[in-house]
């Protein structure tokens, strides 16, 4: 759904790329920013500790954010968490998508794929013994 805001805002940069005499499709439109917590418990989690489902259009500019919290062992890098995203037909990975989380705030600069579909997040690191169940789904629409 499209928030009257970024209907507002999309039209302000159309405008102004105009004027500025700048094509369009160069004006650069902020990236769609995604919050998500990946949690002591060895869970992903929306800000507000609900599960979360991510929708993102086919190739957008996307800024994750992730406040990730130590659950019961790390990585030997200091990794306590990881971020991978996979086609949820075939489990293969999508490139650009293979995060290490470290404890604190990060925030990662990514482009949504560009095949429409379902993908699921996974945890790469074994974060304790309930990390089997550190996932959540994705989901690209055109």
């Amino acid at each position: 759904m499209t928030s009257r805001a970024t209907v507002q805002f999309c039209g302000m940069v159309w405008a102004a790329a105009t004027v500025l005499g700048i094509h369009p499709a160069q004006a650069q439109v902020p990236a769609h920013v995604i919050e998500v917590v990946a949690d002591k418990d060895s869970r992903y989690r929306s800000p507000d500790g609900g599960k979360p489902e991510i929708t993102l259009t086919a190739g957008e500019q996307v800024l994750l954010r992730i406040s990730a919290h130590k659950a019961k062992s790390w990585n030997r890098d200091g990794s306590i968490h990881g971020f991978t995203l996979l086609r949820a037909g075939d489990r293969s990975k999508v490139q650009g998508w293979n995060l290490m989380l470290r404890p604190g705030q990060q925030e990662f600069q990514l482009t949504a794929p560009a095949d429409p579909g379902e993908y699921v997040v996974v945890c790469t690191v074994i974060c304790s013994e309930d990390h089997e169940g550190m996932n959540m789904r994705l989901v690209v629409v055109p």
